[in-house]
C-alpha cells in the first residue's frame, strides 16, 4: 500500500499541509502488513480500589510516612544543604511528615524541576460543531450564540493559544498557554519568598549556572502550529498576566525549550477485512488530506533530546501535562512524595464523571499490574458502561505525569520502542476517518515502579475537550431554567457548579488572579509576595 503511486494533488497536499509523507506511509504500510493491526488492547482484570499500595490518596492526605533511612538518603542526595532532622517525626523506623512539611520540601525542589506542556493539538475537535452538539443538543442551543462567536475566533488556531476560560461577562479569558506560564512564575515567586533567592546557586549547582525554579519550561508543538505558538510566546512577553512577574523574578518564562511533532495524515475508516488507505476526501473535497498529530505519546520520541539535556543541566524531575487542563498545576506535595519515594513516576487520577469521555481509566491487568486503558482505542465505551452500571468507582486519568528524570532520560529508547500505536475511527465535521495515535499514559504498562495520586477532580482536572465543556466550567448561565427540566440536566448543572468552584479556586490560589466586576485580572507581583510571606 505504501508503494501505491500518489497523484499530484495528494503530493501537493503533503507539502502544503506539512504532513510527514514518509512517516504517514510507513505507518500505513505497517498497519496493512499486520504490524499495528493486532496491537493487543490493555487487558482488564479488574478496576482497582484505594487499598492498592501504589495508590496515594492525595486529595485526603494529612501525613506521609517513609522509612527513616530512605528519607535521609533521598534528602542527602537531592537537598544536601537542608537539615533533614528538622522535618518529620521519627517513630518505629519511619519518618512521618505533615502536609506542610511535604509542601516545603517540594518547593525547595522547584529548581530541580521543569514543567512540560504537550502543546501540539489544534482546536479542531474543541470547536467541532457536531461534537459539541452531540454532547447535549439542548445545552448546545442555550450556548449556541456564544459558541459561534468563540469558535469563530478559535478555529484554525493551536488550542493552547485559545481562551482557557470565559470571563463571567462572556468575554474570552487569557489563553491556556498564557495562564500556564503565569502559574509557573507565581510558583517561582513562592520559591523566592521561601529561600530569599530566585535560583539555586549552591556550590554544587554552579556548574549549571544556577538552576531556576520550574524553568526552563518545555513544550511539544506540531508542524502545523509551531509558528503560531512561537509567535504567541513573543507577544506574551508584553502580556499583562506575565510582565510584572517576569520583571520581579528575572525568569524569561516565554523562552521555551521546544521540539516539533510531525504531522501524519488521517486514514480511511477501519473495516473488517479491508486494508487502510489515505483519507483523501476531508471536508467532502476530492484529493484533500486531513493532517493530524500522532498522539501525545509521541512526546517521548519528539522530546527525547530535551529530556536528556534537562537531566544533564541538573534537573531531576519533569511534569508532562496537556495544555488544555487548567487544573494541571505544579503541586509541591506531589513532587516531594515522588522525590522521597525514589519511584519512576507519579500520575494524577480522579473519580470519573459524565463529562470524562475522552482519556484513560485506571485498571488492573491480568498480571495484577496497574495500567491506563484509553477509552476508545484501548477500552470500549461499552466496557466502561458495564463497570459503571455495577457501581464500581472508576479512576480517570487527569493527563498529568510527574517523572523521575533520571529514570526517563536513561530509559527513553526502551519507552519509545514499547509504547503502543493504536488506531480508532472518528466521525467529525471533516468526515469519517481513522487516526493513529500513541497515548502518553500507556507508559504505565512499561513502568514497573510508579505511584497513582488519587486527586480531587475539581482541583486537578479542569480539562476542556470541547468548547461546550469550557463554557460550563466557566459558570456561564448556570441559573437558566433549562437545567431544571430533567434529572440529566440537573446533574449536569451540579457537575458544572463544582467545576466552576474548582476553576475559581485555581485562578485565585495558584494563578494569582482576582475577580473585578465581570473579569478575572492578575494580582501584582508585590501583592502576591505579601500574601506568600
Amino acid at each position: 500500500m505504501a508503494e501505491k503511486p500518489l497523484n499530484p494533488g495528494i503530493l501537493r497536499e503533503f507539502k502544503t499541509k506539512k504532513i510527514d509523507k514518509d512517516l504517514t506511509l510507513n505507518i500505513l504500510a505497517g498497519y496493512n502488513n499486520g504490524q499495528y493491526r493486532n496491537t493487543p488492547g490493555v487487558s482488564v482484570s479488574s478496576i482497582p480500589d484505594m487499598s492498592n499500595n501504589n495508590i496515594v490518596d492525595r486529595a485526603g492526605l494529612k501525613t506521609y510516612s517513609i522509612p527513616a533511612d530512605v528519607f535521609k538518603e533521598r534528602m542527602a542526595y537531592l537537598l544536601p544543604n537542608v537539615n533533614c532532622a528538622e522535618y518529620g517525626i521519627e517513630s518505629s523506623g519511619e519518618v512521618i511528615l505533615t502536609l506542610q512539611e511535604l509542601e516545603t520540601i517540594g518547593v525547595l525542589l522547584y529548581p530541580l524541576t521543569s514543567f512540560g506542556i504537550l502543546n501540539g493539538g489544534s482546536a479542531t475537535s474543541y470547536v467541532d460543531r457536531k461534537k459539541n452538539q452531540n454532547f447535549n443538543p439542548d445545552v448546545f442551543t442555550l450556548y449556541e450564540n456564544l459558541f459561534d462567536s468563540l469558535s469563530k475566533d478559535s478555529k484554525g488556531k493551536a488550542k493552547g493559544i485559545t481562551p482557557a476560560f470565559i470571563q463571567p461577562g462572556g468575554a474570552p479569558g487569557p489563553s491556556f498557554l498564557e495562564l500556564k506560564l503565569r502559574g509557573l512564575l507565581v510558583q517561582a515567586l513562592k520559591y523566592q519568598v521561601l529561600t530569599g533567592e530566585i535560583a539555586d546557586k549552591r556550590p554544587e549547582k554552579e556548574k549549571y549556572g544556577g538552576l531556576s525554579p520550574l524553568f526552563p519550561f518545555f513544550q511539544m508543538t506540531s508542524t502545523y502550529n509551531n509558528s503560531q505558538i512561537l509567535e504567541a510566546l513573543d507577544r506574551y512577553r508584553e502580556s499583562a498576566y506575565l510582565t510584572d512577574l517576569i520583571k520581579t523574578t528575572g525568569i524569561p518564562i516565554t523562552k521555551a525549550e521546544t521540539a516539533v511533532q510531525p504531522l501524519i495524515s488521517a486514514f480511511t475508516p477501519i473495516e473488517d477485512g479491508k486494508e487502510l488507505d489515505l483519507f483523501t476526501t476531508a471536508w467532502g473535497e476530492k484529493d484533500t488530506l486531513l493532517p493530524l498529530p500522532g498522539g501525545h505519546g509521541q512526546n517521548f520520541y519528539v522530546l527525547k533530546e530535551i529530556y536528556k539535556n534537562l537531566y544533564k543541566s541538573g534537573k531531576r524531575f519533569v511534569y508532562i501535562s496537556n495544555i488544555d487542563n487548567i487544573g494541571s498545576t505544579v503541586d509541591p506535595v506531589s513532587i516531594a512524595i515522588l522525590a522521597l519515594s525514589g519511584k519512576q513516576a507519579a500520575f494524577d487520577f480522579s473519580f470519573k464523571t459524565p463529562v470524562d469521555v475522552k482519556g484513560g481509566v485506571l485498571i488492573s491487568d491480568s498480571s495484577g499490574r496497574l495500567n491506563c486503558a484509553d477509552i476508545g482505542p484501548a477500552l470500549s465505551k461499552d466496557e466502561i458502561i458495564r463497570y459503571e452500571e455495577t457501581g464500581t468507582p472508576i479512576l480517570f486519568n487527569c493527563a498529568t505525569g510527574l517523572f523521575n528524570l533520571e529514570y526517563l532520560a536513561s530509559n527513553i529508547d526502551t519507552i519509545i520502542e514499547k509504547l503502543p500505536l493504536r488506531f480508532s475511527n472518528q466521525d467529525k465535521d471533516a468526515g469519517k476517518y481513522s487516526q493513529a495515535e500513541q497515548v502518553t499514559w500507556e507508559i504505565m504498562g512499561i513502568l514497573d515502579d510508579f505511584l497513582v495520586l488519587a486527586v480531587n477532580k475539581y482541583d486537578r482536572f479542569l480539562a476542556a475537550k470541547i468548547l461546550l465543556e469550557g463554557i460550563l466550567t466557566s459558570g456561564i448561565r448556570l441559573n437558566d431554567n433549562l437545567f431544571e427540566t430533567s434529572d440529566t440536566l440537573k446533574n449536569l448543572k451540579e457537575l458544572a457548579v463544582n467545576l466552576n468552584r474548582g476553576l475559581t479556586s485555581n485562578l485565585t490560589a495558584y494563578y494569582g488572579l482576582t475577580q473585578s466586576e465581570q473579569h478575572w485580572v492578575p494580582q501584582s507581583a508585590a501583592n502576591l509576595k505579601n500574601s506568600l510571606d
